[in-house]
């Protein structure tokens, strides 16, 4: 496979594929940072990377925003089912977090803007530095638990990867990250994402913390493939 060099354009950054031999399989990883299944599955990229030889591309989005372009949000209104009531998900969430030995806290109470988280996200991107803010971030909303984290706490966890939170917070603002954004969830739209966190590889998409087994298996058979 290609490997992967990072380009912008007017509409914003974009990923794109260079030939070359010798490249690792390129996986997208639509998330939201405010999702718990989302922050789960990111504790597991670094294995997932190592066992198969793939190269994970942390892609950021703000879920509600996908909702909307697909019409229907199955948090709105009552639960739809079992799956979507609060207290299931959190103690599905506890279990899954007790399995892959990380620690999690479920963030009752927390005030955040995620659209806003989203942002920053993409702002810490664009500043070279995407995914170790992005775990910063997971780490404060589902471990370290403060009460909020809004444009202070997101300078402070900036800093403590290396970026200038000032820029940050600067870059927030500008019209690159929410075209960014923007471009994000309609690329996950058009390759059939309905949800975080999921996984495309190859144009198949895999979605939920649960189906990490089978894109696990999905790349084992790629990379026999040759």
């Amino acid at each position: 496979m290609a490997p992967l060099s990072r380009t912008t354009d007017r509409e914003g950054w974009r990923w794109e594929e260079v030939a070359s031999e010798g490249g690792s399989e390129p996986v997208d990883f639509f998330f939201g940072i405010g999702s718990r299944y989302s922050y789960l599955a990111s504790t597991q990229i670094e294995a997932l990377e190592r066992e198969t030889g793939c190269t994970v591309r942390w892609r950021p989005l703000y879920s509600a925003d996908l909702m909307r372009l697909r019409g229907r949000n199955p948090f709105e209104g009552p639960a739809v089912s079992g799956q979507y009531e609060w207290s299931y998900r959190q103690a599905d969430a506890a279990a899954w977090a007790d399995y892959y030995g990380v620690p999690f806290r479920e963030p009752l109470g927390l005030q955040m803007d995620p659209r806003f988280l989203a942002r920053a996200c993409v702002a810490a991107g664009q500043l070279g530095a995407l995914v170790p803010f992005c775990r910063a971030l997971f780490q404060a909303i589902f471990v370290d638990g403060p009460d909020e984290i809004g444009a202070e706490e997101c300078a402070r966890r900036a800093e403590t990867v290396g970026l200038s939170g000032a820029a940050l917070l600067e870059r927030i603002e500008q019209p690159a990250v929410e075209r960014e954004l923007e471009a994000a969830v309609e690329d996950a739209h058009a390759k059939g994402v309905f949800g975080v966190p999921s996984f495309v590889v190859r144009g198949r998409m895999f979605w939920g913390n649960d189906r990490l087994v089978l894109l696990r298996h999905q790349l084992r058979k790629l990379a026999a493939r040759g």
